[in-house]
């Protein structure tokens, strides 16, 4: 059991007035097993230097990471004071009464300016254009990509790529040049191929894999204020996009039909691909030579720009919130006044996080930090989400349902997955009242 501590008398009937331990000596935050999970730990042991609160940082595997917070929230218990969720959490947290609401906080500390402003619009702000938010930006993230510079700098493939496309071998600008590469590369006879991608539908990487094509191509999931998803989801952009993702898939490694990060990941560490998808988060791991045989010959890029030039990519990432059955809301609240800080945010990027802090990413310092940092930077202001209502789960579920079997097992058309797809996101917005 944790220690909870009132140090006097006044501080005591404020906390039964108020509801919360004002001068809680112990906090606990929440959040899934991952390496920026120990970065933030290693954070707020800064924390409790300066201020003698411990904050503890428990995490879960991510698998389990939504279920065991949505149990303890719909439980009404208390033994998470503050949580870093998921984007896609803020409509369900919200109107099932599970986070404080930080607008006044926001207001107060001009976070809107502060932040970057994709990181505020989907990490913190709900319903969208309410002006109402529910978390503080915490760890930016989205979908890049690493690739071999080896492969792409050798003479010979140089010479032999000019010759077969007629321009040169590069970081690919757009989804045209990431295809031709990819086919290129791809030679299975050799035991190489040309791209890993995300598959796995067991959550949302499928879905996120797929949106880093469609939103470049130009392409939306709805209109995120009146729900209308018809001629959105399934427009021509929308199934141009997903054909090109299916054609990518035609291009991987053997056996990669439910594929996410970690397997994303060892494409690269294994040799096996010329270029892989995958959160920034997971990218560190690509320079340590312990882990990655090819660290010396790994580089990164942004995704690349569709066919109009619409540069988009999925948004990853979390913000962290207070969770209203806490009884320590108040210290919650100074933590968060010190998390925001411009020197805090500044360690919090030295250490491995990634900060969501507008002045420390476009810092000169902060992009040429890694070899990463440059892309994160670009990304970060080209970002866009999933739906962040409450019945998110419902939607990916269909989502993944209908994308799936056109992806991997070739069934049917990308205009008849999507076309099923508007249908079933149409009848849950009904179903649910936001629309007719």
């Amino acid at each position: 059991m944790r220690n909870k501590m009132i140090s006097i008398a006044g501080g005591l009937a404020l906390a039964l007035a108020s509801g919360t331990s004002a001068y809680a000596q112990e906090l606990t935050i929440f959040w899934a097993e991952w390496d920026p999970a120990n970065y933030l730990q290693e954070l707020v042991n800064e924390y409790e230097a300066e201020t003698g609160v411990t904050v503890t940082v428990e995490t879960t595997p991510w698998q389990d990471f939504q279920t065991k917070a949505f149990t303890e929230f719909n439980a009404r218990g208390s033994a998470y004071d503050m949580i870093v969720g998921d984007s896609q959490w803020l409509g369900a947290a919200s109107e099932g009464g599970h986070y404080v609401d930080l607008t006044d906080f926001f207001t107060k500390h001009n976070l809107g300016e502060v932040m970057a402003p994709a990181t505020v619009k989907y990490y913190a702000e709900y319903p969208g254009n309410s002006g109402k938010y529910w978390a503080v930006p915490a760890e930016g993230d989205a979908v890049g990509w690493s690739y071999r510079k080896d492969w792409f700098e050798d003479p010979a493939e140089m010479a032999a790529f000019k010759e077969k496309y007629g321009y040169d071998l590069a970081v690919p600008t757009d989804w045209k040049q990431l295809t031709d590469i990819a086919e290129f590369f791809h030679r299975p006879d050799e035991n190489r191929y040309g791209i890993a991608i995300y598959t796995d539908n067991s959550y949302d990487g499928l879905v996120m894999g797929v949106e880093n094509a469609l939103f470049s191509y130009g392409a939306e999931l709805g209109n995120m204020e009146t729900y209308e998803v018809q001629g959105y989801v399934n427009s021509d952009k929308a199934v141009a996009a997903l054909e090109n993702y299916k054609k990518l898939y035609g291009l991987t490694p053997p056996g990669w039909a439910k594929t996410f990060f970690v397997e994303n990941n060892q494409a690269i560490t294994e040799g096996l691909a010329a270029m892989s998808m995958n959160y920034f988060a997971f990218f560190p791991a690509l320079l340590n030579e312990a882990s990655n045989p090819n660290a010396a010959n790994t580089g990164f890029f942004a995704n690349p720009a569709g066919p109009d030039g619409d540069q988009f990519a999925a948004l990853g990432g979390q913000g962290i919130s207070i969770v209203s059955y806490s009884e320590n809301q108040e210290e919650s609240m100074k933590f968060l006044e010190w998390f925001i800080k411009d020197e805090t945010q500044k360690r919090w990027a030295e250490l491995g996080g990634y900060t969501a802090s507008a002045a420390v990413l476009q810092s000169e310092e902060f992009r040429k930090a890694t070899p990463y940092n440059e892309a994160f930077y670009q990304t970060m202001f080209k970002v866009k989400d999933f739906w962040a209502v409450p019945e998110y789960a419902e939607l990916l579920n269909a989502a993944n349902q209908r994308i799936y079997p056109y992806i991997v097992g070739g069934e049917g058309t990308a205009k008849e997955a999507l076309d099923a797809l508007a249908n079933d996101w149409e009848a849950t917005f009904k179903k649910y009242g936001r629309t007719k």
